[in-house]
């Protein structure tokens, strides 16, 4: 039995807590939500994420993060990526030792473009860190949490995290895939959700299986151009951390970038489509840093300046497509 803490009680955290459980270990969950963390240990539910659900009784949960904190060596970051830096700072403030932190966030920080292994990096120090990784790829919280088949791909620039990381989730039903490139795991979880809202754009205007097929493909290339620049192997955008994760994004209501571009293209705007959602929308924000981050790397990157008009610009979702559509002649 290994304790790991979980940081976070949205859906994701919520079922990984689940799978750590059911595979023996002792999990202290951390949120802020009183109602949410009562319910975690008086009724064994999160119903805001997962609705009927049922979790393992074994999971406790808390409000008191000096508690999470000293609970275990493994934590579980299973927060947005906006709250990632703010809590990190706070953890490590209270730290006295190192300790191995593991994050499932699927973002890109606003202003710094930095990844969220480079944002812990940032907030824990040297002599708190024992090592980062990421758990990455296609995986719906909802069919996690009812044990469907599903597979990710643990990173780390550390070896022995990514086979920790193995270790702790998998199982007959999750199965997990190591993968030594860490840049590429985490750009093509970040990248995929700008994807993703767009293919909801298109589905919500009522555009058929040769749009979704495009954009996901076209979109593929942007995501690859983009992360070989930035230092990732083109290989690992072929992998579960990328088509794999973009498939699933982009084509299951599960999906909450998805759902939000589906809005979007009945006609919503982004503020009201963002009011009706009850979970954090990472590809929005995403979406902001990828358009600023490409700009500044000179990588070209047409279905993201397209969203990014629409998201921040008020540009009518009609008029962004016959932009892409009509582009210059290019090869493929």
């Amino acid at each position: 039995m290994t304790k790991v803490t979980v940081f976070g009680t949205g859906s994701f955290g919520t079922a990984l807590a689940n799978v750590l459980a059911e595979n023996g270990h002792q999990v202290l969950m951390w949120g802020k939500n009183e109602h949410t963390v009562s319910e975690i240990n008086e009724q064994h539910m999160n119903s805001k994420y997962l609705k009927q659900a049922k979790l393992d009784v074994s999971i406790e949960a808390t409000l008191d993060i000096n508690k999470a904190t000293h609970f275990s060596e493994i934590y579980l970051m299973a927060l947005p990526t906006k709250a990632m830096r703010e809590v990190a700072t706070e953890i490590d403030a209270l730290l006295s030792s190192k300790k191995t932190f593991i994050h499932v966030a699927k973002g890109i920080e606003n202003d710094t473009f930095k990844r969220v292994s480079e944002m812990l990096e940032d907030s824990i120090s040297p002599a708190h860190n024992a090592g980062i990784g990421v758990l990455s790829g296609p995986s719906h919280a909802e069919e996690v949490v009812i044990k469907q088949p599903t597979t990710v791909a643990a990173s780390s620039k550390n070896a022995e995290v990514s086979l920790l990381t193995q270790d702790l989730f998998m199982n007959d039903y999750l199965r997990v895939y190591t993968n030594d490139d860490l840049v590429g795991v985490e750009l093509g979880g970040a990248l995929k959700n700008i994807i993703a809202v767009a293919s909801g754009v298109i589905t919500g205007m009522g555009f058929g299986d040769n749009a979704k097929a495009a954009l996901m493909t076209r979109g593929l290339a942007e995501i690859s151009r983009l992360g070989e620049k930035l230092g990732a192997d083109p290989i690992t955008f072929l992998g579960l951390g990328g088509i794999g994760d973009l498939i699933v994004t982009c084509t299951s209501t599960h999906s909450r970038n998805f759902t939000l571009g589906y809005k979007l293209g009945e006609g919503k705007s982004l503020d009201e489509a963002l009011n009706e959602m009850n979970m954090v929308v990472e590809g929005v924000y995403t979406t902001k840093s990828v358009y600023h981050l490409a700009k500044e790397q000179g990588v070209e990157m047409p279905i993201a300046e397209a969203l990014y008009s629409v998201l921040f610009e008020n540009r009518p979702v009609t008029e962004s497509v016959k932009d892409l559509m009509g582009r210059g002649k290019k090869a493929e």
